[in-house]
């Protein structure tokens, strides 16, 4: 909820009281700058205890509410017909109107078994924008997934409201050019990550309904962040305003013939499910299930975070929880932007995005400025956030770079989990490192995986060591203890 004071501003107000605290450690700056060279300057090597805001992602992250707490306490624990299986499939046709629910251990399981039951090699994947592990799953099989966003979702700036929308001319070319037969499915992301948690709206997927119905092809819709996205269209979309979020969800699902999702965004605990009304899809996805994943009734997931999942998406519909991590990225953009910090705009679902493009243009792509940026900001506030850029793009099948469309720092904003004083601190380190970014220099891989090389590769700084300048600057403006 949104609340305006007597001096003007406008803050968010936390609808929920802080019952249990979970204490964490600052470490000093000279012993951040030992922790991150331990780990290759890659912030996912960290581990938790010496890290101070973790900004990484908001998946599994989430403050649980007092409700999902005391559901995962009667949780039925058998292998086969566990109760609190069949709570998740009555909660999921309550929310989306789906009579048919897969469980699976989380989104990217879901994303392989989707691929292997519904594509083929040499098939496409039309989507408005892909996610790091769509992308390997569908590649894996030789096969292609084209991007479909139009151009303004490229560019960091902007008030377009709906940056995660498919262009209809792009998507209508690409149906024409590769024709029905090689399209495997059309994807829709909510929201779309990698460039900055985008939603789409309602008219563009009812659009993009309409030609995959017109060509008969499938349309499936990667909700993890679904109720950040149906929150976006009550607040950004003529029409929706005095809508519900239970509303415009059942809206949405009634576009799409299959709905997939990652829990441990918008649904609160860690797990994933397929949910869908055609039960030719749901047959040929169960046949697989018992082999990836695990038996129908718990598909890989414990049964206390089945119970939770399904008090949690029941609770997102509440428009002050779907809301409540949208209202804090806002503020913290529009913090940035006062402080003069390139951001990504409008301001999305997710996190804050970071252009360190437009910071650190001095610093080449395949320099990965992300990482870099995002490494300093580790050394100067103990935060740590998470590349999206060319980093988190893997080499293609010849083994050459691919350069990312953008170049951005994700600091994810978990739902509950932080302070408008946590906020507010990262938000002057940042602003601090963009006023001395010409000491920060690129990175070069040492280790390299061949695939998702953002999470386990490790870099070392090009020209010298400038993690300890940046050190030694911020020590002479903050000391040794912030």
């Amino acid at each position: 909820m949104i609340i305006s004071l007597a001096d003007g501003r406008q803050i968010p107000m936390e609808m929920h009281r802080v019952k249990i605290v979970q204490k964490i450690n600052l470490l000093p700056a000279t012993q951040r700058l030992e922790c991150l060279k331990a780990v290759g300057y890659n912030t996912f090597l960290l581990p938790s205890r010496e890290v101070f805001l973790d900004m990484l992602t908001d998946s599994g992250t989430n403050a649980m509410s007092d409700n999902q707490l005391a559901a995962m306490m009667v949780a039925d624990d058998a292998y086969a017909g566990s109760e609190s299986f069949y709570k998740l499939e009555r909660t999921v046709k309550k929310v989306f109107g789906f009579d048919y629910t897969l469980p699976v251990h989380q989104g990217r399981a879901a994303e392989h078994l989707l691929v292997k039951v519904l594509l083929k090699p040499s098939q496409v994947v039309l989507n408005n924008y892909h996610f790091p592990s769509t992308r390997v799953h569908v590649e894996i099989l030789g096969s292609q997934i084209l991007d479909l966003v139009g151009d303004n979702a490229l560019i960091p700036t902007g008030n377009d409201p709906f940056k995660g929308n498919i262009d209809i001319t792009k998507l209508k070319n690409a149906v024409k050019e590769y024709g029905p037969d090689r399209i495997a499915f059309i994807r829709m992301e909510a929201t779309t990550n990698l460039i900055g948690g985008q939603p789409f709206s309602m008219q563009n997927l009812r659009e993009v309904n309409k030609v995959a119905r017109d060509n008969g092809i499938l349309l499936i819709l990667d909700g993890s962040l679904i109720g950040e996205n149906a929150y976006f269209i009550k607040k950004r979309e003529e029409g929706y305003t005095h809508k519900s979020i239970q509303e415009i969800l059942a809206e949405m699902m009634s576009y799409v013939d299959i709905y997939y999702m990652s829990g441990r965004k918008s649904g609160g605990a860690r797990g994933g499910l397929i949910a869908t009304n055609h039960k030719e899809h749901f047959d040929h996805l169960m046949n697989w299930l018992p082999v990836y994943e695990g038996f129908s009734t718990y598909g890989g997931m414990s049964t206390k975070e089945i119970e939770a999942m399904a008090v949690g998406l029941d609770e997102m519909t509440q428009t002050e929880v779907a809301g409540s991590s949208p209202e804090f990225i806002k503020f913290f953009v529009e913090r940035l932007q006062q402080y003069g910090v390139p951001v990504v705009t409008p301001p999305g679902g997710l996190a804050c995005h970071v252009d360190a493009r437009a910071i650190l243009s001095h610093i080449p792509p395949l320099q990965y400025p992300a990482e870099a940026l995002n490494a300093a900001l580790y050394l100067i506030s103990g935060a740590r956030g998470v590349e999206r850029g060319s980093m988190s793009e893997d080499r293609d099948r010849d083994g050459n770079e691919i350069t990312a469309k953008m170049e951005l720092v994700r600091l994810a904003v978990p739902r509950r989990a932080f302070t408008l004083g946590h906020i507010e601190y990262v938000a002057d380190r940042v602003a601090w490192l963009n006023k001395h970014k010409e000491l920060i220099g690129g990175l070069k891989f040492v280790q390299e995986p061949p695939v998702m090389r953002f999470f386990f590769g490790r870099l070392e700084p090009l020209g010298g060591d400038w993690g300890a300048k940046v050190v030694k600057a911020f020590k002479a403006d903050f000391g040794d203890d912030c």
